[in-house]
């Protein structure tokens, strides 16, 4: 494949693919960059003038009276980045000082006993880790500094981090990923203050074993945590010089570039942790966004000569967002590691056309332009509803530029198992496969060798797991066992998909297929009902947002009861997946059967 320089890269996906990305202004960007002398130095100049806008706003606030939080941290770094940088209109300005000093006051404060912080969970060395990233980061670039006024804030971050040492080399973890932050943690601190037992501690962590599998993904499979990975990764490396952890974080990246939508967002159907559900509560600390793997693609492009992940960098420079989500932030980072200073290699096109199936994921993204479809078979079995297990009853979702299809479900009212869950995802020929059998049984009385005369029977699971009681299934005969099979097929051409749908086995079950489209969008040729849902009753329905268009059915309704779709698991603790949105329903009764096309 070509490499381009930069400027021309620019030119060419812009208009080739991007889809959403595809605007007057950012072609009249882009043709702007690649006349510029100089856009290593531009991107630099706008970050240090972002990051003086921070520090402006910073000092008209209050540094006496501050509740803790990481934000104690990022603060600091903002502040030292203008400090240090001689570009700065802050550069050596002393009324730096004084707030840089309070901040310090306030780590230290904060901090207990064990050396640990009370920010997220109690005394936690993983949160504790997460600080001391940002802290460290501002300390590097002080390190150089020689000045006499800022000895007691050098002083005082030092206190903070030895102490805070010591309580990450005692403490321990919650989940995988705290593993490698506390041990990215140690590897900086141990950078600034050289001690063998930072390095022991870290290689007892290590001896644990890096699982990434063959689709790129690390144990909670999200999005958040692998870019929490893939930075304590390539902190360890550099610093510690063991350049064989890059491999995971250059697998991941290149899985990443996958799960992005062409405006940025990042997929999270698979995931294990909270982010499967950010449809209905987003982080507003941790947007699902391409944007935050900015500096690892960066950093990996400029270190390794990858023209892809270069072009990944540059095509993020021109997302909405770049500036709230990088050059108001990073630039501490810049600073630290200079490498990120560094001019991009010659980029080439990344693929905007391609059909990806992660098999262990049970995953598949297809792409064609500004068309995306996300298919999804990997839950977790058996269906808990706990951290740390993937459980998103979200298995199809269709992009079209702006138009956008959330996600879709299905439910039925079989025995009040709610949503439908499939059990993988199988390639058939041209066609990706969905399905599940459910089976329910009613239980027969207990043989007489396991009776009791006081009735005290063990308080067990049901055998298919629907609820608990103290009935002692296990040991119980079943009978008038009842059987739900359901099946959706996928199939994909230019952009244009057709989803089939076949539920059997017990008769008169209600089946309910879901539909939610972005909010604020504008549906045509469905009925309206309460509580802001629609009804596609026949023919074809179409969803309009931002110029495009999504085109959607034909439609069926049988009935119309939509309530308790999320089936027991969630109704007996008065739950809800309700999400914002537009809800379009089609319904139908078994033996089920329909097809619906989106284009």
């Amino acid at each position: 494949m070509k490499k381009i320089n930069r400027g021309a890269f620019l030119m060419q996906s812009l208009k080739a693919s991007a889809g959403v990305l595809l605007t007057p202004s950012l072609l009249t960007k882009a043709s702007a960059m690649a006349q510029s002398p100089s856009l290593k130095d531009d991107l630099f100049n706008r970050m240090v003038l972002a990051n003086d806008t921070q520090v402006e706003k910073l000092l008209q606030t209050n540094f006496d009276k501050r509740e803790f939080s990481r934000k104690i941290g990022y603060d600091l770094g903002t502040l030292v980045a203008s400090y240090c940088c001689e570009t700065s209109k802050y550069y050596h300005v002393p009324s730096l000082l004084a707030p840089l000093q309070k901040l310090s006051q306030h780590l230290l404060h904060a901090q207990t006993a064990d050396g640990t912080v009370n920010v997220g969970n109690l005394e936690s060395p993983p949160d504790t880790a997460f600080i001391v990233e940002i802290v460290t980061a501002a300390v590097f670039p002080l390190q150089k500094e020689n000045s006499e006024a800022l000895s007691d804030l050098k002083g005082n971050l030092k206190t903070f981090l030895l102490k805070a040492g010591d309580g990450l080399i005692a403490g321990g973890v919650h989940t995988p990923n705290h593993r490698w932050v506390i041990s990215a943690a140690l590897a900086r601190i141990n950078a600034l203050y050289p001690n063998k037992k930072y390095v022991d501690r870290i290689e007892d962590w290590l001896g644990e074993g890096i699982y990434i599998n063959s689709d790129g993904n690390y144990p909670e499979r999200s999005r958040i945590y692998s870019y929490v990975e893939n930075t304590a990764f390539l902190t360890m490396a550099r610093l510690l010089n063991k350049p064989s952890l890059f491999e995971p974080v250059k697998k991941n990246l290149d899985t990443t570039y996958y799960y992005m939508e062409p405006n940025g967002d990042l997929v999270a159907n698979d995931s294990r942790r909270q982010d499967q559900y950010h449809f209905i509560q987003p982080d507003p600390n941790s947007p699902l966004s391409i944007l935050n793997y900015y500096m690892l693609y960066r950093y990996m492009a400029i270190r390794e000569n990858n023209s892809t992940f270069a072009a990944i960098a540059i095509m993020m420079e021109q997302m909405k967002g770049f500036e709230e989500r990088v050059l108001n932030r990073d630039m501490i980072y810049f600073l630290e590691e200079p490498l990120l200073q560094k001019e991009l290699p010659a980029a080439v096109t990344p693929l905007v056309n391609y059909e990806k199936l992660f098999a262990q994921s049970h995953l598949l993204r297809m792409r064609n332009g500004a068309i995306t479809t996300t298919f999804f078979g990997g839950v977790d079995w058996p269906i808990m509803i706990a951290s740390g297990r993937s459980n998103s009853p979200d298995f199809y979702s269709y992009r079209k530029g702006n138009a956008i299809l959330k996600y879709m479900r299905l439910s039925t009212s079989f025995f009040s198992t709610g949503y439908f869950y499939s059990e993988g995802l199988k390639k058939a020929g041209n066609n990706y496969i969905l399905h599940k059998k459910l089976t329910v049984p009613y239980y027969q009385p207990l043989p007489k060798k396991f009776r009791k005369t006081d009735g005290d029977y063990q308080l067990s699971p049901s055998i298919d797991d629907r609820f608990w009681n103290k009935m002692d299934f296990e040991h119980r005969p079943t009978s008038n066992v009842k059987t739900l099979e359901t099946t959706i097929s996928l199939s994909e051409t230019n952009g244009s998909n057709e989803l089939a749908f076949e539920v059997t086995g017990q008769a008169g079950v209600q089946v309910t297929i879901e539909l939610c489209f972005k909010e604020g969008g504008k549906l045509i040729g469905v009925s309206e009902s309460e509580n802001g849902n629609s009804f596609l009753e026949q023919g074809m329905g179409q969803y309009e947002f931002g110029g495009d268009v999504i085109q959607f059915g034909p439609g069926t309704v049988s009935q119309k009861s939509i309530r308790n779709l999320e089936g027991e698991r969630y109704s007996s603790h008065f739950g809800s997946l309700r999400t914002e949105g537009m809800h379009v329903y089609l319904t139908g009764l078994t033996p089920f059967t329909h097809k619906l096309t989106f284009s």
